[in-house]
C-alpha cells in the first residue's frame, strides 16, 4: 500500500469509518454524452431552488460546469449523465477518479479536487457554476467557503456528516441539475430491484444483521443512519440489537476485541479497510462469534464489492444488489 494511500485512510478513519464509493452502470441509465451538461436538454427547468441544511439554494440556469465534491456525488452526477469538471476521488483511483464499474461515462476526465481539505483556489480556477458537496463533512466553514465560489448543493436538514442516503442525494443532485424526473426514474428503478430481492429472499425478514469493518486501528460496527445498515434493512434484515443499543451520535461504534461477542447475529458481515481481509477470517476472537462458528458469516474480500456495498450511491447500490445478496443469502443458508 502505498504511503498516499496509507495517509487517505488513516484520514478517512478520523472523519469515522466512511469508506469505499463506487457504482455499475448500464446503458439503461441516462446516457453520458459530450459536455458537463450532456444529454437531454434540461434548460427549461430554470431557475431551481433546492433545500438544504444550509437554507435554499437557487440555480438560475442549467450548469454547464459542475464540481462533484462530496461523496458519490460525481457518480450521481455522472448517472444523470452529467459530466463534472472537478471532483474528489475519495478512493484515490488516478484518472477519471471511478472504479472500472463507471468507466466510460465521461469523454474527457475531470480535474481531481482532495477530499478532505479542497483547495478552494483550485475549485475557483475550474469556474464552476454548480458545485455538488451532498456528502461531506458538512462544516458550515466547508459550504461558506464552497458557497463563496458558486451556487453549492450541501447535505439535506437533518442528515449529519456523511449520512446523506443514496435516495436524498440523487434528489437533490437531480433536482440541481434539472434532471429531477430521470432522478425519480433511477430511484424508482432501485426500489424495484430491492423489493425484488426481498421478495426472492424471505427468509431475509426480520433476520438480525450486524455489520462490521476491520482496519488497523481495530474494529467497528455500523448502526443506523449508515448506508450499510439502510440497505439490509431495506431487504428486511434489522439491523443487531446489541449493536444498535450503542449507538450515540455517529453511524458507527467502536467495538474492542472484547466486544466482538456483540457481532454474533442471525447474519454477520465483515470487512477490511486498507488492511488483508486475512486479518479477520484468522483471528481466533473472529473465529469465536457464534454466527461465525455457525457459518451464517461473510466476510468480503473483493475491493470491487466491498466499495459498491459502502457506497451509498444509486449506481453502487445497484451493484450490491447483483452482487452481495448472493452471499448474504448462502451464508443463511
Amino acid at each position: 500500500m502505498s504511503s498516499r494511500l496509507a495517509l487517505r485512510g488513516t484520514a478517512l478513519l478520523a472523519a469515522a469509518l466512511v469508506v469505499t464509493s463506487c457504482g455499475s452502470g448500464s446503458g439503461d441509465d441516462a446516457a453520458a454524452g459530450g459536455g458537463a451538461a450532456s444529454g437531454a436538454g434540461t434548460s427549461g427547468a430554470f431557475p431551481v431552488t433546492v433545500g438544504t441544511a444550509f437554507g435554499d439554494v437557487t440555480v438560475e440556469e442549467e450548469p454547464a460546469r459542475v464540481v462533484a465534491l462530496g461523496w458519490s456525488d460525481a457518480e450521481t452526477a455522472l448517472a444523470l449523465g452529467v459530466q463534472p469538471v472537478g471532483a474528489s476521488d475519495w478512493l484515490g483511483f488516478g484518472g477519471e477518479g471511478v472504479g472500472p464499474w463507471a468507466e466510460g461515462r465521461y469523454d474527457e476526465a475531470p480535474e481531481i479536487v482532495e477530499t478532505l481539505e479542497p483547495s478552494y483556489e483550485q475549485i475557483a480556477a475550474l469556474q464552476p457554476d454548480l458545485i455538488l458537496d451532498t456528502r461531506s463533512a458538512g462544516t458550515q466553514e466547508r459550504y461558506d467557503a464552497l458557497s463563496a465560489i458558486a451556487p453549492t448543493i450541501g447535505q439535506p436538514e437533518g442528515a449529519g456528516p456523511y449520512q446523506t442516503t443514496w435516495q436524498q442525494q440523487l434528489d437533490l443532485v437531480g433536482s440541481a441539475l434539472g434532471r429531477a424526473e430521470e432522478a425519480r426514474s433511477l430511484e424508482e428503478e432501485v426500489g424495484r430491484q430491492f423489493a425484488d430481492a426481498a421478495a426472492a429472499h424471505p427468509e431475509f425478514a426480520g433476520k438480525a444483521v450486524a455489520v462490521a469493518a476491520y482496519t488497523s486501528a481495530g474494529w467497528g460496527a455500523y448502526v443506523r443512519g449508515d448506508s450499510r445498515v439502510d440497505f439490509l434493512e431495506q431487504l428486511g434484515f434489522t439491523n443487531a440489537p446489541a449493536v444498535q443499543e450503542q449507538a450515540a451520535e455517529n453511524f458507527y461504534v467502536p467495538i474492542s476485541e472484547e466486544q466482538l461477542p456483540l457481532l454474533d447475529a442471525d447474519l454477520t458481515v465483515a470487512f477490511p479497510i486498507f488492511v488483508d481481509a486475512g486479518l479477520i477470517t484468522a483471528d481466533p476472537l473472529w473465529q469465536a462469534v457464534p454466527s461465525v462458528q455457525a457459518g451464517h458469516a461473510v466476510v468480503m474480500d473483493d475491493p470491487t464489492l466491498v466499495n459498491a456495498f459502502s457506497s451509498g450511491s444509486v449506481l453502487g447500490t445497484r451493484y450490491a444488489l447483483e452482487n452481495a445478496v448472493p452471499l448474504f443469502a448462502g451464508a443463511l443458508g
